[in-house]
């Protein structure tokens, strides 16, 4: 599919030029600065130096001050005190945080992840009876709970206090818990509002120490599992999540816990340069698949395992799962690209709505945005599950697909999510009307322009501006997610060297030595994901334009410079 490259407007050239010469870096350099509105040597430097000093006061969030209060006086009288939280690496990372914190305080603790195809997302009933049974009279609830109103009521009546950590948008009326915490609130006048739900646990855990007199430096080992949260929930990476980001992937590239360092080797990287992409792409899809799979409880075990032989053989499971995630997540896919070719899906106008009762709960989101990236239109993917349809939604940029998904909240049994993604429960009996409506819903809303793939660029580049000072700054810039996403460049009128080649499965991907017209000694390795159709042409000695982000590709234990190719427009020779 050709994509739209639109290169971002530049910045004012006197705020530019003063970044420039008051920091020491290349105009480029200080474009970006700019784009990310920093415009001061202080705001630079706040930048490129995350300090944990700059973390906000956990009180100054709304019922902070009851959360602490009711689980002090948990601690203080031995009640039994259960941490529940969702399947998903938001919710299994801020239990592991959470339990491992309490853990050094008090013994009268367990956690609780709900089993995603008989309880679902959330808190449920089964897991409220369940801490009822075995006598736990508070419940803090992680990456959840929100919505959780009735259930909330009906732990009342068990006896149980509940305290909710939550990143979602509430509905119009808040869970009567002890106390709701949750940056999102209308009322709530936090400085930062797009934590993770691993994040809210964290301000818990760090109330809880502020309250008691106890050291953060006790807190900082925590903060590798909150950096995989923000980098798999995709948070914004500004504000109070980059500082939090930027040390906790320092502690995963020195002193992971043991869970994750499993992970990290089974997963065939460095253990030392460990990145934002290694999470969102290598680690946390592994740690999804537990979920997915069997049980999220696993990816706890994995991230409070006690030593590295417990550590390892989790892992090794987890790694299982995974792989069987891959092979049912590949055939689910071409049984739904199927459907839409044979057009026996259930819509493919505004929407692309695919139903088969057989496929497996846990991938039905992954297949989701494989059929965005194939028709770039809203995909919803629907299977059966306790006698209900139920699916996940994707959706392209600049469509809501939460609003529109709300216009059938009649027809569901439950719903919930994100902007662009969401998870669907409906009877079946009432598919026919939700089909119909949400291609209605959707109809008329998705403009024309926003049907075409859009590569953004930040700035035109010569490769000779690649120098290792300019790379060595460009690398201060991570971590790199949505707010602060890695910058995209543009190199025009670019040829392979004659070494280029074929790699990956059917030789689907590009491995390349760039040279640029005007720079004919200056080669650079270059990795095109998806594009080895422009190969011939390529081989041919053809001039190509790029765009790219620049990344450094470690082998071996040797480290390089390389561009990864995110677009390449062939160019016609001027004679």
């Amino acid at each position: 599919m050709d994509k739209k490259w639109v290169l971002k407007p530049a910045a004012d050239p006197e705020t530019v030029s003063t970044l420039a010469s008051e920091l020491g870096i290349d105009r480029v350099l200080a474009e970006l600065l700019a784009q990310r509105g920093i415009n001061t040597f202080e705001q630079a430097r706040a930048f490129f130096r995350p300090d944990l000093a700059d973390l906000h006061d956990p009180f100054l969030m709304k019922d902070m001050d009851k959360a602490v209060q009711r689980l002090t006086e948990a601690v203080d009288k031995g009640e039994k005190i259960l941490v529940y939280g969702d399947y998903d690496v938001d919710g299994t990372t801020a239990v592991a945080l959470v339990y491992s914190f309490l853990l050094k305080y008090t013994k009268n603790l367990a956690y609780y992840i709900p089993d995603r195809y008989d309880e679902g997302y959330g808190v449920s009933f089964k897991g409220l009876q369940w801490a009822s049974d075995n006598g736990f009279s508070l419940i803090i609830t992680l990456d959840c709970g929100i919505k959780a109103i009735e259930k909330v009521e009906f732990a009342k009546t068990l006896g149980i206090d509940m305290i909710i950590c939550d990143h979602h948008l509430p509905e119009d009326g808040l869970p009567g818990a002890v106390a709701v915490l949750d940056p999102k609130r209308d009322d709530d006048h936090y400085p930062f509002d797009d934590l993770s739900g691993c994040g809210v646990g964290f301000k818990l855990v760090q109330g809880y120490a502020k309250q008691h007199g106890i050291a953060f430096e006790e807190l900082v080992p925590l903060l590798d599992l909150l950096a995989m949260s923000i980098a798999a929930d995709l948070v914004s990476v500004t504000g109070e999540n980059r500082i939090l980001a930027y040390y906790g992937l320092k502690q995963l590239n020195t002193n992971p816990h043991r869970g994750l360092l499993s992970m990290i080797t089974s997963a065939n990287l460095d253990p030392s340069h460990i990145t934002f992409d290694d999470i969102v792409f290598k680690i946390g899809p592994r740690l999804n698949a537990a979920g997915r799979m069997e049980s999220g409880r696993i990816s706890v075990e994995l991230l409070t395992a006690p030593d590295q032989k417990t550590a390892d053989r989790v892992a090794g499971e987890i790694n299982r799962h995974n792989n069987e995630r891959k092979n049912i997540d590949r055939e689910i896919t071409r049984e739904a690209l199927e459907m839409v070719q044979n057009q026996t899906c259930l819509c493919h106008g505004n929407v692309t709505i695919v139903y088969n009762p057989q496929w497996h709960k846990g991938v039905v989101g992954i297949v989701a945005s494989r059929l965005v990236e194939a028709f770039f239109k809203p995909a919803i993917v629907l299977t059966q599950s306790n006698g209900l349809i139920t699916g996940s939604a994707r959706s392209i940029g600049g469509f809501d697909l939460y609003s529109a998904l709300e216009t059938c909240a009649d027809l569901m049994e439950n719903f919930g999510g994100h902007l662009y993604a969401a998870g669907l429960t409906l009877k079946e009996e009432n598919l026919t009307e939700f089909v119909s409506r949400m291609d209605a819903a959707v109809e008329g809303k998705i403009l024309p322009e926003m049907l075409t793939p859009i590569v953004n660029i930040d700035a035109k580049l010569d490769f000779g501006q690649i120098t290792p000072k300019f790379f060595r700054i460009l690398k201060q810039f991570q971590p790199f997610g949505p707010g602060n996403n890695a910058p995209v460049f543009e190199t025009d009128n670019v040829y392979d060297n004659g070494n280029g080649r074929k790699v990956g499965a059917e030789g689907g991907h590009l491995k390349l030595e760039l040279i640029q017209e005007n720079q004919p000694y200056h080669h650079i390795g270059a990795i095109a994901f998806g594009k080895g159709e422009f190969f011939d042409s390529i081989a041919d000695g053809n001039p190509i334009d790029v765009c790219y982000s620049i990344v450094e590709n470690y082998f071996r234990g040797i480290a390089n410079v390389q561009l990864r190719i995110k677009d390449i427009r062939e160019r016609e020779e001027i004679i």
